[in-house]
């Protein structure tokens, strides 16, 4: 009896953690980070930018809730807006209704973003093409300066691991050792190949954060090479900050456990 009371006890935990999981999938944050670093120029001190990735607008993630979370983003009143890929899931058909929804995003210096391994697999010019015509600049493989009040900073990008080659060189070419620059890689693995000292901050998505973890001890399924490193948060590399985003959508069943979606929100300070 003792033993069937606890195998009772059990189910049924475990079938509240798996109804919270379908609550916890809708349930997004917002991660304020501020980016202390003495090479933030001084109009730049105080701005704000807004990261997010892994939208995965498609059969888990409708139009409509697309829309919400542009609103959730557009509500943060962000200098700068900076996408990690991901916007849809892999299929074709999604392209245009979803990422055409991007076009609502609001901010007057500027959106620039990168392709994530799910564009390329639906079809990365045609979700090239949305992106450009929803007036979102892309960063792959290339970099931008974003000015204000005659400072900038830089904002580059390198095509996805898995699914693309990576070029840093447009990214920092041109650029000195007191510039502010930027990198986003929908992959944060991508960390690992970084050998220059002039990347004063990465963005990345792709790992969900795990979507479904152990509690947030233990991910079982791992979409990075490099084990827990690079599944959330912030990480110090050895040439470089990365900051990991939960991202916002969900792959596989509409489900997260202890892998809260989250958009990121940063604030800039100059030292």
């Amino acid at each position: 009896m003792r033993w069937k009371r606890i195998l009772v006890g059990m189910g049924m935990v475990f079938l509240l953690c798996f109804a919270y999981s379908f609550i916890e999938a809708y349930l997004i944050r917002v991660n304020e980070i501020d980016i202390v670093d003495e090479d933030v120029p001084s109009s730049f001190n105080g701005k704000t930018a807004v990261f997010v990735a892994d939208i995965h607008c498609g059969p888990l993630l409708s139009v409509e809730r697309t829309r919400d979370i542009i609103g959730m983003i557009n509500d943060l009143e962000p200098d700068i807006i900076l996408l990690g890929g991901d916007y849809i899931y892999d299929d074709i058909k999604y392209i245009d209704p979803c990422i055409g929804e991007l076009k609502d995003l609001h901010a007057p210096l500027g959106v620039y973003g990168v392709l994530g391994n799910h564009e390329h697999w639906a079809d990365a010019e045609q979700a090239r093409k949305a992106l450009e015509e929803a007036d979102i600049t892309l960063v792959d493989n290339q970099g931008e300066w974003i000015t204000d009040n005659g400072n900038k900073i830089r904002v580059g990008g390198v095509g996805d691991i898995w699914e693309d080659t990576q070029d840093i060189q447009p990214t920092i070419e041109n650029v000195s050792e007191e510039d502010f620059v930027i990198l986003i890689s929908h992959n944060p693995d991508y960390a690992e190949e970084i050998k220059t000292d002039k990347i004063d901050l990465m963005l990345a998505g792709h790992t969900h954060g795990g979507q479904v973890t152990f509690f947030g001890l233990w991910t079982p399924y791992k979409t990075s090479d490099y084990g827990e490193k690079y599944i959330s948060g912030i990480v110090e590399t050895e040439h470089t900050k990365v900051i990991i985003t939960n991202g916002v959508g969900v792959t596989g069943l509409p489900i997260r456990f202890f892998a809260q979606p989250e958009i990121i929100h940063l604030k800039f300070k100059k030292t």
